[in-house]
Parts: C-alpha cells; sequence; structure tokens
C-alpha cells in the first residue's frame, strides 16, 4: 500500500511569491459564463477588454507581405529597427515627446513591458503607488516583482483620479514607482494636463521615484477630454518616466500580442534582460503589422472612437434609468464604471440578499445571463465594470436583461 504519509508531504507547493495571487475574478467570470453557455444559456458577456472590431485590413496585409518575404526568424530582443523607428516616430506625432531607439523596446503586449520594468527595478518591500480603480493585474505583478503596492482609493466625486493631498499621504522613503492609467481601466478617467501638474510638481520633490504611464487606450477619448501622458506633461520628469503603450486596443490587434515601451535607456537595458530570459523577442510577424499601424493610415482610430462614444452615450442612458444604478460619463476607454450602492441589502426572487457588489454581479450572472466583473476585482466597491465594445445589438439585449433582473429584487 502507498505511504499516505509520505504522499501527503511530497505534494505541490506554490512559490512564496504567489502564495496569495489566485486566477483574477474576471477569469472566474469568464469561467462561469462558459459554463452556462454550455449549458444552453443565452450568456452576453460584457467582462472583456476587447475591441469587438477587426484588425484593419492594410495592417493584416503587411502581416501578409512580411510571411511572404519570409521575415519568420529571430529579431532583435528589444525588436526590429522598423518597428522601433515607428513608435519612435510616433511618440514625436502623437505626443511631442524625441526618443533614441535605445530607449524603446517591444515587448509581447503591453503586460510584458510592466512586467520586465517591475522585474528589473523592484527589491523586496519596495512600494508601487497605485490609484484605484485599478486594472486587476498591476497588483500582483507588483507582488510577484517582491514589491508592496500602495493602494489609493479614488473617489466617484474626484472622477476616480488622484489628488494631491492622497499621493503625499502615500508617498514613503520606500516608493520605488507611482503608476498612472489614463484613460483608466476600468473608470474610463482620463487624467488632464491641469490634473497631472500639482502631481507630477510633488514628484519633483521626490528624486528617487520613477512614473510609469499606462498609455494603452491613448486613443479612445472623448470629446471633451484631451489625453497628454505625464512625460509630456512635465518635461523635467522625463528621465524618470516609463511610457507604456500597445496596439492592441486602439487598433483592434488584441490577438498580436504587441507592446513597448520607451524610457531611460538605463531602464530599457535592464528590462532587455528580463525579456531575455524569458520570452526574448516578439512575435516577427506582429511586429511588421505593428509597424504599419503605428505608421501606416489612422483612420481607424476615429472610425472605432466615434463608435465607441455612441455606445457610451446609450448605455449610460441606460443605466441613469434603472432605479438603483447610477453612472458618469466616462472620458476615455470602452468602459462604464457603475454604482450600485443603493441595491446593497435587497433580496433576489429566491431569497438570497445582495450583500456586495460581487453578489449582485454573480446574480446577474445567474438569473439575466450578463456577465460584468465586481468593483471588488478593481479595488473601489460597490461598483461593476461594464465594457460596451460589443455590438449594440448585445447592448441593448444586455440591458433590457439587467433592468429586468434588477426589478425583480425586494427592498
Amino acid at each position: 500500500m502507498p505511504d499516505t504519509a509520505y504522499l501527503q508531504d511530497d505534494q505541490f507547493k506554490r512559490a512564496d511569491r504567489i502564495s496569495d495571487i489566485g486566477v483574477s475574478e474576471i477569469l472566474e467570470i469568464g469561467a462561469r459564463a462558459q459554463e452556462l453557455r454550455m449549458q444552453g444559456q443565452p450568456v452576453i458577456t460584457l467582462g472583456a477588454g476587447e475591441p469587438d472590431f477587426n484588425t484593419p485590413n492594410h495592417v493584416k496585409a503587411a502581416a501578409y507581405e512580411a510571411i511572404n518575404a519570409n521575415q519568420t526568424k529571430y529579431t532583435p530582443l528589444v525588436g526590429t529597427e522598423s518597428i522601433r523607428k515607428a513608435i519612435q516616430a510616433k511618440l514625436k506625432r502623437d505626443n511631442n515627446l524625441t526618443y533614441q531607439l535605445n530607449e524603446i523596446t517591444v515587448g509581447s503586449g503591453a503586460k510584458q513591458i510592466l512586467f520586465n520594468a517591475f522585474m528589473a527595478t523592484i527589491n523586496p518591500g519596495d512600494e508601487v503607488i497605485v490609484p484605484a480603480p485599478y486594472w486587476t493585474s498591476y497588483i500582483d505583478l507588483i507582488k510577484i516583482a517582491g514589491g508592496h503596492p500602495v493602494i489609493v482609493p479614488c473617489t466617484e466625486q474626484n472622477g476616480f483620479k488622484m489628488v494631491p493631498a492622497q499621493l503625499k499621504a502615500a508617498l514613503s522613503k520606500r516608493t520605488k514607482w507611482i503608476l498612472f492609467n489614463s484613460p483608466s481601466n476600468p473608470s474610463g478617467a482620463v487624467y488632464s494636463e491641469a490634473d497631472y501638474q500639482p502631481l507630477l510638481n510633488i514628484l519633483l520633490d521626490h528624486p528617487d521615484v520613477w512614473i510609469m504611464a499606462d498609455d494603452i487606450y491613448e486613443h479612445i477619448v472623448y470629446k471633451g477630454a484631451q489625453f497628454i501622458t505625464p512625460a509630456a506633461a512635465e518635461p523635467r520628469l522625463r528621465s524618470r518616466c516609463l511610457i507604456v503603450n500597445g496596439v492592441s486596443k486602439a487598433y483592434a490587434m488584441t490577438g498580436w500580442r504587441l507592446g513597448f515601451g520607451a524610457g531611460p535607456a538605463d531602464l530599457i537595458k535592464a528590462m532587455s534582460v528580463i525579456q531575455s530570459n524569458s520570452t526574448s523577442a516578439p512575435s516577427s510577424i506582429s511586429q511588421a503589422a505593428a509597424a504599419e499601424a503605428l505608421s501606416g493610415s489612422q483612420d481607424c482610430l476615429l472610425t472605432q472612437r466615434d463608435s465607441f462614444c455612441e455606445r457610451r452615450d446609450y448605455i449610460v442612458d441606460r443605466f441613469n434609468q434603472i432605479e438603483g444604478l447610477s453612472c458618469d460619463k466616462p472620458d476615455g476607454a470602452f468602459y462604464a464604471y457603475v454604482n450600485c450602492q443603493s441595491l446593497l441589502g435587497r433580496k433576489t426572487p429566491l431569497g438570497g440578499q445582495i450583500e456586495t457588489d460581487s453578489a449582485l454581479c454573480r446574480y446577474l450572472l445567474d438569473r439575466a445571463f450578463v456577465a460584468v466583473v465586481p468593483g471588488s476585482a478593481f479595488g473601489v466597491s460597490p461598483y461593476f465594470r461594464v465594457s460596451y465594445a460589443a455590438s449594440e445589438s448585445e447592448l441593448k439585449a444586455a440591458l433590457d436583461r439587467i433592468a429586468a433582473a434588477i426589478s425583480e429584487l425586494e427592498h
């Protein structure tokens, strides 16, 4: 007979660095949605951060050309000269920033750029200031690198943006980075130059603190708001800024897995050490396609932005018509962050109680077959995030179902 005590001692154990990290709630909701779909239920998923547009034809054509030209070998670690020149030109054209090629790196998605930067710079116990609500992966990436996330909850009254007093309170001798995401996932908040300036003025007096700007939604900004990246808002901080961006959201290229970073050459070199021992260079074909996306026709940016704007206006108006919900119009990205405070404490038709935003999201999935993500996953409750990167027919059907399900809740 097997020695059960031996088997018990021999069980798999996770590394300490991921001991308290699990699968994200977004993925768990997606798995439950898929389970219901396989049971034949008409599930509508409004949880994915993925444009429903196709990659532009001229970008796909560039990929075909690269394949036919046999550009299928390993490329330089930090990316081909062609893609880095396209990024260099984009930064000058869109952001009025000048970077040398050795200040630019390319990775397999913007997430890898974030990972490389944290792994290359964080020592155990170093702190990273993260305004909340935040993209869920930020916290886990910081922890994996050995850092400590300092979460700063930002209120709806302040447009879900950090204010100077909060930054001053969060800074310490261990602060390594502050991470800005504008436009924001999940709130859609956009930091204007006026929003940034008092924050960046504080950072001028903290020379050991670096600024990471996740600009992935840069081109999805609506009328009345204007995008700016911190390095452009305060040029004196350029030497301490890392710009993180990519082609996934603006050019509908999520599956191509191509992100890029721009920052001081020494930082880029250190990040390359991490990448050289993990994924190495990204796909040669994706680099060719991304170079065309950045340097070719930009007409798709306006078309997609206008479509997202129409959907934003529609769903915000609908949510504000549902008793118990409220939602301000986001200035960017393709998410709405819906306040559900008034629904807490209500009872479901089966006798359950809505005590948290997570419970409400489970109810909407099981009762209305609509998948949305609770604010608890993003660090600020009680809210839920809706992605309106879906067809108009899906959005209408989803809002009809959500309204019906919420009308069934008892006070």
